[in-house]
């Protein structure tokens, strides 16, 4: 399916964090506007449990709640610079306040609330195009912000607008569905001078932000879910000594289930590879599990992450 914008266009971005926004569809968000569409920008966190760059930029090794609500303030300033800067005025911004490296928290223990922001986000601005982040992105604000935005588009019975999926952090292979913007050296011109707005971010991790950012743009289609089975093969096959730490996360419609990987209802097939039993066939709309070790880390990326069954 093509790629076609107009005066109709009605793209609604979500972004997990501030400068996701100008880094993964900066130029998607100026061709709507020139092209007389309108956007927002559903803002999920203010970028606030970012430690490191708040102790390069302000020369201190503590970082309390007050300091990280600075910073969170700061961040929200800076994306409303950028954003006035690709063309869209501050009003167009929806923030939500969600705790930075959080969303897949939220999502297990608030799960109906969760969804139904994006659901009256979408009732509101009856988007006809939703720029989403990649489930694949390693990322879990981002990975999980994909799976909410699945539920709640899924709960919309006027209609699903269609879905544009983009990464940010990881590397997806080629596959159909891929979308490429065209681009221009004005639009990107103007993109990188909207990443420069994020001046927090900047600082400390300007080389890798501009690398991100100097990429062409390129999505993915999201496509409608399959029907419910009973049971599902996983992609995974982690080795016998993680077993022990490891968990199994399953999100739908009907809510959330968790299992150690243990005393999950797992069986191999004649292959191999791990299935997982149980499922309800009769629920409808997307569904998701997630691999996970529950032990705390100072590497933020996933692993594993989450896969659509």
């Amino acid at each position: 399916m093509a790629l076609s914008l107009n005066a109709g266009t009605r793209l609604l971005v979500v972004s997990p964090h501030p400068d996701d926004e100008s880094i993964a569809t900066g130029e998607l968000i100026q061709q709507v506007r020139q092209a007389g569409g309108e956007v927002q920008i559903l803002l999920l966190t203010n970028g606030d449990n970012n430690p490191w760059p708040q102790r390069w930029v302000e020369r201190r090794l503590r970082i309390g709640a007050d300091e990280r609500r600075r910073w969170g303030e700061r961040r929200r300033v800076e994306v409303t610079r950028a954003l006035a800067q690709l063309g869209v005025d501050a009003q167009a911004l929806q923030p939500q306040g969600w705790p930075d490296m959080g969303i897949t928290g939220r999502l297990r223990d608030a799960l109906d609330a969760s969804v139904a922001v994006i659901t009256d986000r979408i009732v509101t601005f009856r988007p006809t195009l939703v720029a989403l982040p990649s489930l694949g992105d390693h990322h879990p604000d981002h990975s999980a912000a994909h799976v909410l935005t699945r539920l709640g588009v899924a709960r919309w019975n006027e209609g699903a607008p269609r879905m544009l999926s983009y990464l940010v952090h990881g590397h997806e292979p080629v596959a159909n569905g891929r979308v490429k913007l065209d681009s221009s050296v004005g639009l990107h011109a103007n993109k990188m001078a909207a990443l420069a707005c994020h001046q927090s971010q900047m600082a400390l991790s300007g080389k890798r932000m501009r690398r991100l950012a100097d990429r062409a743009e390129r999505y993915r289609w999201v496509r409608r879910a399959h029907e419910s089975a009973e049971s599902a093969v996983l992609p995974w096959q982690p080795a016998p000594l993680l077993q022990r730490w490891l968990h199994l996360t399953l999100v739908d419609e009907r809510g959330v289930r968790q299992w150690p990987w243990r005393q999950a209802p797992l069986a191999m097939d004649g292959q191999g590879r791990h299935v997982l039993h149980g499922l309800d066939p009769a629920a409808t709309g997307p569904r998701f599990l997630k691999l996970h070790m529950n032990l705390p880390s100072p590497w933020i990326f996933d692993r594993w992450g989450w896969c659509e069954l």
